[in-house]
């Protein structure tokens, strides 16, 4: 029998809890390590519908990348939106657990899992991590392409790599500027723009860009930019996460991908044809 303790060991050897940011609040937020685990629901937010989702495919388990409580609490009342959330899942049985920023800079951890998915070949960290070797190679990828390809055919890779939001992508800089060699960022990464401008990148890909600090960004003469939604840049580590406890266990406990989109944003409007996507 697999207990939640036993696949909670694996998850914690892949994203040690230590390597977390110390404002971070990952590991285990309700469960019983004793309790038997067949079926484990990977997803990056722990919210209404993927709860549902568990519930549906008889899932003992949750393990989400973004944290369900990253401030403190004084209670988990039933009628407020998270508290329900733990009640529910305490009611049903469902363990939640959380990697977050120890999953960040996990190697391989969320940005090798979005620079897969944009057929990169990663060389190495874009802002390397002060940790134990093996542990942790700090925040954000840095790869390469086969052979370089236009901005605007760069982006379009992205668009049709990572899974559809109303956000969609979008890029800044030249389109027709050549893009090889390219720094990536799971999440909201434009902390790390001046990483990304000193790494000598042909293109950033990271999400949640804002617009003064983009602008002055490329009017230092930095990479080029594509902007995706948050959601969708980390999803792609539900899978790579998944494939851990699957190789761990030897088919012994299924693990599903969630299959819900929780990007908050549900309509994109092109503004010159007003169409809604």
């Amino acid at each position: 029998m697999t207990t939640l303790g036993d696949v909670l060991e694996v998850l914690e050897a892949a994203y040690p809890p230590a390597t977390a940011e110390s404002w971070d609040a990952v590991g285990l937020v309700c469960g019983d390590r004793a309790e038997p685990v067949t079926r484990v629901l990977f997803c990056v937010d722990p919210v209404q519908s993927t709860v549902d989702e568990a519930l549906e495919v008889g899932a003992q388990l949750i393990v989400a990348h973004h944290p369900l409580m990253l401030r403190g609490v004084t209670g988990v009342p039933a009628d407020d939106p998270k508290g329900g959330l733990v009640h529910r899942l305490i009611r049903a049985r469902v363990a939640l657990y959380t990697a977050h920023t120890n999953a960040d800079v996990a190697n391989p951890g969320v940005s090798d899992a979005l620079a897969e998915a944009l057929g990169l070949r990663v060389t190495g960290p874009l802002e390397p991590a002060d940790a134990e070797p093996g542990t942790a190679t700090g925040i954000g990828r840095i790869g390469e392409l086969d052979q370089p390809e236009p901005l605007r055919d760069f982006a379009r890779r992205v668009a049709e790599a990572l899974p559809a939001t109303a956000w969609g992508v979008r890029a800044a800089g030249d389109p027709d500027r050549p893009i090889r060699r390219v720094a990536v960022c799971g999440g909201a990464g434009d902390s790390y723009l001046a990483a990304a401008a000193r790494a000598g990148v042909d293109a950033y890909v990271t999400a949640d860009l804002r617009h003064h600090p983009a602008g002055e960004h490329l009017a230092a003469g930095g990479p080029a930019l594509v902007d995706v939604a948050h959601w969708a840049s980390e999803q792609p580590w539900c899978g790579q996460a998944a494939h851990i406890v699957r190789a761990a266990f030897g088919g012994t406990v299924e693990v599903l991908v969630s299959t819900r989109r929780t990007d908050p944003w549900t309509v994109g409007v092109t503004s010159r044809t007003g169409e809604v996507t």
